[in-house]
């Protein structure tokens, strides 16, 4: 989890930003240490029919992991789209700071929800599913692959698993950039959680992008990013480290979770232990499937 310092206020909360000529970007005040700046909706096209992607927190409650609610961003939304009618409203995942106004959205608009699929979690094991949206309910979804059309621009699905297991990025074939959710972004790696989240299935998800040629990535908190293909190889070496050092770790001796996340990160904001805690546990449990690590409780062993 490495993380970049927020760039001074004020931030651009409620404003519709030009990326390139058929990509806008408006930020919805939900900061927070989890959410960077904010959840940032990017609306695609140029003409009268556009699309927009993740949407962000509900009008009313707290989006998860939020200082503040996201009251007023759909408003912001249509203010930005102006006279152009919204096509399709697109969640990269079903988190509650990208999902949740998708359904006000849609009723404001009559625009229809695709995308990613609902969230089906288990019921076998501890339950995780508090962050995210439980009323997501697309009209429908897209496959790996898929693509949908508008007046000026060209949307197609690539399934990127392991921030959550519904999560997809989407291409604008027209000019090569990809809307990466949080699967990539630039100012902090993103949080792997199991039951839902996956380590194995996250890291073949960034094998994927870094042998896709997409020119820039957006991603849905965070600054644009210009070397994607830089980025990624760094965020897969990065994750090759930790395990590493999960591995000399346990092969001092058997440690729980508790005590790696100290040594592991170091200066980490105490607010965000848990993520840290959750990231080292989906190494763990993939470490375990390649049998090379076991648990007894929550104390971890190296398998020799």
């Amino acid at each position: 989890m490495n993380y970049m310092d927020a760039p001074p206020k004020p931030w651009p909360t409620g404003i519709a930003e030009q990326c390139e000529p058929l990509v806008r970007r408006v930020l919805a005040a939900n900061a927070s240490p989890y959410t960077f700046t904010g959840t940032q909706t990017y609306l695609v096209g140029a003409g009268d029919g556009i699309a927009v992607i993740d949407p962000g927190p509900a009008g009313t409650g707290v989006a998860d992991h939020a200082d503040t609610n996201g009251a007023g961003h759909v408003e912001a939304i249509l203010a930005a789209a102006g006279s152009a009618r919204i096509m399709a409203i697109l969640c990269t995942h079903t988190h509650r700071d990208h999902s949740p106004a998708a359904a006000e959205l849609k009723v404001r608009t009559g625009a229809p929800i695709i995308g990613c699929a609902p969230l089906a979690m288990d019921d076998d094991g501890p339950r995780a599913d508090a962050a995210f949206d439980p009323d997501y309910a697309p009209d429908r979804v897209l496959a790996d692959g898929e693509r949908l059309d508008g007046p000026d621009w060209t949307i197609e699905a690539v399934a990127t698993p392991g921030h959550t297991s519904n999560h997809l990025c989407y291409a604008l074939v027209e000019s090569g950039a990809l809307f990466t959710g949080d699967h990539v972004m630039a100012w902090s790696t993103s949080v792997v959680s199991p039951p839902d989240g996956d380590m194995s299935a996250y890291m073949a998800s960034l094998q994927k992008l870094h042998d896709r040629d997409d020119k820039v990535y957006y991603p849905a908190h965070g600054p644009a990013v210009t070397r994607p293909r830089q980025l990624v190889r760094g965020m897969l070496g990065h994750r090759r480290q930790r395990e590493a050092q999960i591995l000399r770790l346990l092969g001092s001796g058997p440690h729980r979770i508790t005590d790696m996340v100290p040594v592991m990160y170091k200066g980490l904001d105490p607010r965000l232990t848990g993520a840290a805690g959750r990231s080292v546990l989906a190494h763990l449990v993939d470490l375990r499937q390649q049998g090379r690590a076991a648990s007894e409780g929550d104390l971890w062993t190296i398998i020799a």
